[in-house]
């Protein structure tokens, strides 16, 4: 008895045996069943089991060995991102160090069993410059390099435009911009080379924008432009003011504000500033000013109020021409003048409180006590019930005038790096302040953020205070703060203001903009 219950055991093990062995010749022959399998490894987060099964498949057939390896490469590189995300540090680091041995081995050893005009010489180049950049290790720049020049000669080899895609995808998800629009560059070219229609490129480039793969939209955007410039160019501007309005700065969807100003430029150049409407000029003013480029924002306000002077913008375009000429370009004369502009209003609004504000608070800077409290009663009186965060800055301020105090410690610190000469060196780059959103709600919460975390000396850690100042809302944030949340419960520009201190001094100042409507 005990013999044939033995012997079943042989047959049944031996059956088994060779299904797995008919399986992963089956499975191995078609690169796709692999990664369909490798799909469901993956969901299941069986990775060593996928490992496994793929040395079985590389000792069964010598000519799917590179392919294997490849696999392993990236079920090790895969494992190791999904036990740091579920923090499973005992198998991370026990068994670390061998993952990331088999790791590089596998991808080295794909890289070295193919050529140049085989798909895995790229995906393996892929992974592991991944994996070095993820280490952050010496070895990051040559696996770019290599990954970069495997890419090219590559789609030099072929027109699987796909894997020159995902290479592409995968440099700019990791801010390598300029590589992968190199790459995004090629993949439009075979598109152009295609014989692909104008409509069906413009389709191409429409669907690129909406999945957010701004650079290969942009790319394609640029060559549908150049074949309508030699076609049609009457068609051409209608184009151009689409393409434009998309990309212009907005707090949520895609955006590329340096590519519209881009546009806007061809814009000008096509049809000149008569060109823009009253809507365009604002919109080009404003993406502008949300990419930073204050100066050159300043010169499409100006455009604005020549030539609308009665625009529904153009007392925010004074007020923001003021700001911009005394605290970014420091030059205080010609900003008042667009705040003696809003100040001769007769209506309040928004922006005629704040240009009031604005006159009180450059005069109480410059020691002329009469000026700024005729500016605060006029912004006071003239506010009444409405406006309560600008009566209650006015009020402080002629409370500090009245009893003979200085301007409060982080705004009279602010003014003092934007208008004295001996802080122009100060030019906003360090500090990098940015608001979410810059089109805001009353009671809407907005995050603002500066990039400044700490600063280095040796190799100690420098400790840094955050003067924050101007419009900060319901939630003032303290000097250890390189960051806050906060609310708005009146319209209009809010202006807020940060200096960033260190035990020896001022490292940087900055004003962000951001509209309550």
């Amino acid at each position: 008895m005990k013999d044939k219950k033995l012997k079943f055991l042989i047959l049944n093990c031996s059956f088994v045996f060779c299904v797995l062995g008919f399986a992963l010749t089956c499975f191995a022959q078609d690169g796709k069943k692999l990664e369909e399998l490798k799909g469901q490894y993956f969901k299941e987060a069986k990775f060593t089991e996928f490992v496994n099964y793929l040395k079985g498949v590389a000792e069964k057939d010598k000519s799917l060995e590179a392919e294997a390896n490849y696999y392993i490469a990236l079920a090790r590189y895969h494992q190791l991102k999904y036990l740091e995300e579920k923090q499973s540090w005992d198998e991370y680091f026990n068994e670390g160090n061998t993952y990331r041995d088999e790791m590089t081995a596998g991808a080295q050893k794909a890289i070295d069993e193919t050529k140049a005009n085989d798909a895995l010489n790229v995906k393996a180049h892929l992974v592991l410059w991944q994996f070095h950049h993820d280490q952050q290790d010496v070895f990051a720049q040559d696996a770019l390099s290599n990954l970069m020049n495997s890419t090219l000669e590559y789609a030099k080899a072929t027109k699987d435009l796909e894997t020159i895609k995902e290479v592409a995808d995968k440099l700019s998800s990791y801010g390598e911009k300029g590589k992968s629009r190199q790459l995004y560059k090629i993949y439009a070219q075979e598109l152009l080379s295609s014989e692909t229609k104008d409509g069906e490129l413009k389709r191409i480039a429409d669907a690129f924008y909406k999945e957010e793969n701004t650079e290969l939209a942009e790319t394609i955007y640029d060559a549908y432009i150049e074949r309508i410039a030699k076609e049609d160019k009457e068609k051409l501007m209608p184009v151009l003011i689409g393409i434009a309005k998309s990309f212009a700065y907005k707090d949520e969807g895609p955006n590329d504000p340096p590519y519209a100003e881009k546009i806007f430029n061809k814009i000008e150049e096509l049809g000149g500033k008569e060109s823009f409407d009253e809507a365009l000029i604002y919109l080009r003013a404003f993406n502008l000013e949300k990419s930073k480029e204050y100066a050159k924002a300043k010169d499409s306000y100006l455009e604005l109020i020549k030539r609308y002077p009665d625009s529904d913008q153009a007392n925010e375009a004074n007020f923001k021409l003021g700001i911009i000429f005394t605290y970014i370009l420091r030059d205080a004369k010609s900003g008042k003048a667009y705040f003696q502009e809003l100040a001769q209003k007769k209506a309040a609004s928004a922006y005629v409180i704040s240009g009031l504000y604005q006159l009180g608070l450059l005069s109480q800077w410059a020691q002329d006590s009469g000026a700024a409290q005729a500016h605060y009663n006029e912004l006071i009186e003239m506010a009444k019930s409405d406006f309560p965060d600008k009566v209650a800055q006015a009020r402080e301020r002629l409370k500090e005038i009245q009893d003979s105090k200085l301007i409060e410690y982080n705004l009279k610190t602010f003014l003092d790096a934007s208008l004295k000469e001996e802080y122009t060196a100060l030019d906003s780059a360090k500090s990098n302040l940015r608001s979410h959103p810059y089109i805001a709600k009353k009671d809407a919460q907005v995050q603002i953020t500066s990039g400044i975390q700490s600063a280095q000396s040796g190799c100690m850690q420098v400790e840094v205070q955050f003067l924050w100042s101007g419009d900060l809302g319901e939630n003032a944030p303290g000097p250890n703060q390189p960051a806050f949340k906060t609310t708005y419960k009146s319209p209009g520009t809010k202006m807020v203001n940060l200096v960033v201190v260190s035990p020896t001094g001022i490292i940087d100042r900055n004003i962000d903009l951001l509209d309550v409507r």
